[in-house]
């Protein structure tokens, strides 16, 4: 898995799951390059949904992606770690490849609660886990040494999602944790990433442009810096745009006013972006060409 998107959840007029529109979303993605998609991250507004939901949506992505060899990376984490393990076993039970699993998010655990934590939903499954590691949305950082520790004594282990913003990281992993996969997490640093030794990207921006994010990571794997780098700077409006507001708020906007997504819906407490960001994402996306 390399080039993969952290999937939106479309929602109908009246809230309910929009299955017919997220199968669309996640064939577009196929179509388009990427080699794997992320249902139900924190971008999937997975907070939010019911628990029947979140396996809906993995259950749908499974069923899509299987048969055209496409893989998936089933979001399952959670402040609680009785549902994590509830969601992975869920998961590999209906044939994700892997799952990715967010810092559980308020309750800020100690660094030995966060081993404690992933060890005990890792071995809950076979399938491969990716830790996720976005300190300012959950309050508490991943430390090196304890994404060291998980990847050394948990088997299952075997990647983290990097989304500190900070390169540091990457040095820092790469010294303490040798071998474990780097994905990023942080759209503006693609490029960054994948220079100093990322295996890919789980990306907001690929809901909109599978094809750019695609193409970034092939050629950064094929040692292409220049042409990788040469996306990343084309998206860069993109980029910053779809991080005006909180995420996922502005990459469902974008989406609707590209005709991608038919109702532009949230669940409280997100919102509809302010009209001046509204107008601000509609004149950057004046500058692209959306693929169908």
């Amino acid at each position: 898995m390399h080039a993969l998107s952290a999937l939106i959840t479309p929602f109908k007029a009246d809230l309910t799951l929009d299955e017919e529109a997220y199968i669309a979303l996640i064939e577009r993605q196929i179509e388009h390059g990427m080699d794997a998609c992320v249902p139900v991250g924190t971008t999937g507004e997975s907070a939010t949904l019911t628990h029947q939901e979140h396996m809906r949506c993995i259950e749908i992505a499974v069923a899509v992606c299987k048969p055209r060899g496409i893989k998936v990376l089933a979001g399952v984490g959670s402040n609680a770690t009785s549902e994590s393990i509830m969601l992975a076993t869920f998961a590999q039970k209906v044939g994700a490849s892997g799952i990715l699993s967010v810092s559980p998010y308020y309750n800020r655990p100690t660094q030995q609660g966060l081993f404690e934590h992933y060890k005990t939903i890792a071995n809950s499954v076979e399938i491969p886990l990716i830790l996720y590691d976005v300190p300012g949305r959950t309050g508490v950082q991943i430390a090196t040494q304890t994404a060291a520790r998980l990847f050394k004594e948990v088997e299952n282990v075997v990647g983290i999602k990097e989304a500190s913003g900070a390169m540091q990281r990457l040095s820092d992993l790469d010294r303490f944790a040798e071998g474990i996969l780097v994905y990023s997490g942080e759209d503006k640093l693609n490029h960054a990433i994948m220079a100093c030794g990322g295996v890919g990207v789980i990306s907001v921006t690929g809901n909109l442009f599978p094809n750019k994010i695609s193409a970034l990571v092939q050629a950064a794997l094929k040692g292409d810096l220049v042409t990788s780098r040469a996306i990343q700077t084309e998206l860069y409006d993109i980029n910053t745009a779809l991080f005006c507001e909180t995420n996922p708020i502005p990459i469902k906007a974008a989406m609707h006013m590209t005709g991608l997504l038919p109702h532009l819906t949230y669940r409280l407490p997100l919102v509809a972006p302010s009209l001046d960001n509204m107008h601000y994402l509609e004149t950057i996306l004046e500058k692209y060409e959306v693929p169908v």
